[in-house]
């Protein structure tokens, strides 16, 4: 496209030479260039839509990279993309060797650090500027903290710390009243009332400045004056403000879609001492009326026509559901007919498909926000007094409440329902969303049920079981994305805990799969039997082993004791999963088959493509499979 303004600008530097007068066009040109960008390579729009003034006010003020900007929850971030010297190469993002889906430091100087998963930014933030603080630099650092991401407990454990340490941190509070889902609690409703006096944030600077010139501000006498002014603050606003609780001055809220207004306050902030909070008010999906409309279902649209706002369609109707889609219709048969069972989710009832249960049942949803630890020990408490929670979290998030699962609800056997949706490999948001390591981490806790299910049908029947008895905890993990069959309602019955099934016999080669990766050994069982046809053709046994812990030993006993070749496949890291689990029990009963380990490769992070072009490149898709099948027998 042929902009006036964004041609010009490569990177913050071009973008500061212009006059503050052309910075709304600015900002128009580079909401165009997103939407248009997207429509073709989809990504996360809204919220990149809903901080372009914000975005760009910022690289105007401050003097990135030398300024440290900190993004929190990077789906903000693909303005910032755009004027950081990646505009030209903008439509390789989330693509396989393209841009990283988030900022990324190793990507560029501008991405100060890693920000997949919510509310790190205040204390990654903070660290930075204590640091600036004792090497005496006059670097300013910025943390952008919004999409419902102050609920994150993190968050408040940085505010926390804030005051407390010497440094001058400057954090923006991107209030948009959303994460994906309209955001819920206490903070959302402090947000939305809050307020502040003009008048006395003028008459503080002057005092302050007052202060400063006769001395009188030394750090003691300093916080003595900041507990006496918020006090004050709170008199005359009839207001108790949280942040200037914890000694952070707070300053708005502030129009976020009023980008010369943005820019005079943030050239006000930007050499005040001390910590601060600039609280904005914005619209996600700002100035693409279907995005501002749908917020959620434009957080990530996929491809669409930017003219009318139809979004494509992939002729879902015929084909298998989305495993999500299965959890959510299976949970509400199953609390139609257990009134013990309630739904937990940490700010992700559309993304998990919990929002089917609320629909029908909203007095047993609970929407916790952006907390998955707090997902997990509230789920603790109630299982505590007799309710089975389905707790659903995305796989990589729950491993932000690892010590939750051990200390708050393993330790006690406590009968919550882990439901880690995005297991495995999910495709272009990269490392930091990838679920490959909930396997290994989890099968070293005591008193966990572990399973995985290969289709849709498997899914159900472990959601069944799992609130049947009192099992204790019941860990459940499936992939993102659609399933294998289209007719996918079945009769919900038990499955024996810890028992496994021989889908195919063979005699030559045992693959011992576990989940819905089970599907690609099928698929290359049959490709290596083909390709093996001849005067001996290959023979392929293959076990769904269903349970991860406990595991079904009469199943290795049998192939420890039968076959001299044997793959474990899985779509986890290869260290601690289901492959290192058949390798110690294979030694520790003397069994000696050669043994290759299909999965994640070790000590690396899996980056970013769609998940078939990962799963090749791993080796874990069909033909992968296949040609490990037959480097056995050949």
């Amino acid at each position: 496209m042929n902009y006036k303004y964004l041609n010009t600008i490569k990177y913050p530097a071009d973008l500061r030479k212009l006059p503050v007068e052309a910075l709304p066009d600015v900002c128009s040109e580079l909401r165009d260039d997103i939407v248009k960008e997207l429509s073709v390579n989809p990504g996360h729009l809204a919220s990149s839509l809903g901080v372009t003034e914000l975005t760009v006010a910022l690289h105007y003020v401050f003097n990135t990279p030398e300024d440290r900007l900190v993004w929190d929850v990077g789906h903000q971030a693909y303005g910032h993309k755009i004027l950081t010297g990646r505009r030209e190469v903008f439509s390789t993002n989330r693509k396989l060797g393209g841009l990283h889906p988030f900022p990324c430091p190793s990507e560029s100087e501008y991405d100060t650090f890693t920000c997949g998963h919510a509310s790190n930014s205040i204390s990654a933030a903070l660290g930075m500027a204590v640091a600036n603080s004792s090497q005496h630099s006059n670097r300013k650092v910025i943390a952008v903290i919004g999409d419902g991401s102050m609920s994150g407990g993190l968050a408040f454990e940085g505010l926390n710390n804030v005051s407390s340490s010497p440094n001058d941190l400057l954090i923006i509070l991107n209030d948009n009243n959303m994460s994906i889902d309209r955001s819920v609690g206490g903070m959302k409703q402090y947000l939305l009332s809050l307020s502040t006096n003009e008048s006395y944030n003028r008459w503080r600077n002057k005092a302050g400045l007052w202060l400063k010139r006769h001395g009188m501000l030394d750090d003691t006498r300093k916080k003595t004056v900041i507990r006496f002014t918020n006090a004050l603050k709170a008199a005359l606003s009839s207001q108790q403000n949280i942040f200037e609780g914890m000694n952070i001055r707070y300053f708005g809220p502030v129009d976020g879609h009023d980008v010369k207004e943005l820019v005079r306050v943030l050239n006000h902030l930007k050499d005040m001492t001390g910590p601060k909070l600039l609280h904005i008010h914005t619209v996600k999906g700002k100035g693409y009326k279907p995005a501002e409309e749908h917020a959620t279902i434009w957080h990530a649209p996929g491809k669409f026509n930017p003219e009318t706002g139809e979004r494509s369609s992939d002729n879902s109707e015929d084909l298998p559901p989305k495993y999500q889609d299965v959890f959510g219709e299976t949970i509400i048969e199953l609390a139609k007919a257990n009134p013990n069972i309630v739904g937990v989710t940490p700010a992700m009832p559309t993304g998990c498909s919990m929002n089917k249960f609320m629909e029908v049942m909203p007095e047993r949803v609970f929407d916790v926000g952006i907390a998955e630890g707090h997902a997990v020990t509230f789920s603790g408490g109630m299982a505590k007094e007799g309710l089975i929670p389905f707790c659903n979290i995305y796989s990589a998030f729950a491993q932000r409440a690892y010590d939750n699962i051990i200390h708050d609800v393993a330790i006690e056997r406590l009968n919550v329902v882990f439901c880690f949706d995005r297991a495995g490999i999910v495709g272009e948001d990269g490392a930091t969303h990838h679920g490959t390591f909930d396997l290994a981490a989890l099968r070293p806790v005591p008193n966990l049920t572990i399973c995985a299910p290969m289709n849709e049908h498997e899914l159900r029947k472990m959601m069944f079981t799992a609130q049947q008895e009192k099992h204790g905890p019941f860990v459940i993990r499936y992939p993102r994305g659609r399933g294998v069959n289209i007719d996918w309602r079945c009769p919900l019955e038990d499955i024996p805990i810890g028992k496994g099934r021989r889908l195919k016999e063979g005699r030559d080669v045992a693959i011992i799969s576990i989940g819905h990766i089970g599907n690609n050994v099928t698929k290359a069982i049959e490709m290596a039997e083909f390709q093996g046809n001849g005067d001996s053709p290959v023979s392929i046994a293959h076990y769904d082993m269903r349970f991860l812990k406990p595991i079904d030993t009469d199943i290795l006993d049998e192939v420890g004791k039968r076959f001299k070749a044997v793959i474990t496949v899985e779509d986890g890291v290869r260290t601690g999963g289901l492959g290192s689990a058949v390798v110690e029990y294979f030694a520790d009963q003397g069994y000696t088959p050669h043994i290759v380990r299909l999965g994640m490769p070790d000590d690396v992070f899996v980056e970013h493509g769609t998940v078939a072009q990962l799963q090749h490149a791993i080796g874990i898709d069909a033909e992968g499979i296949a040609q490990n099948i037959l480097s056995f027998v050949s």
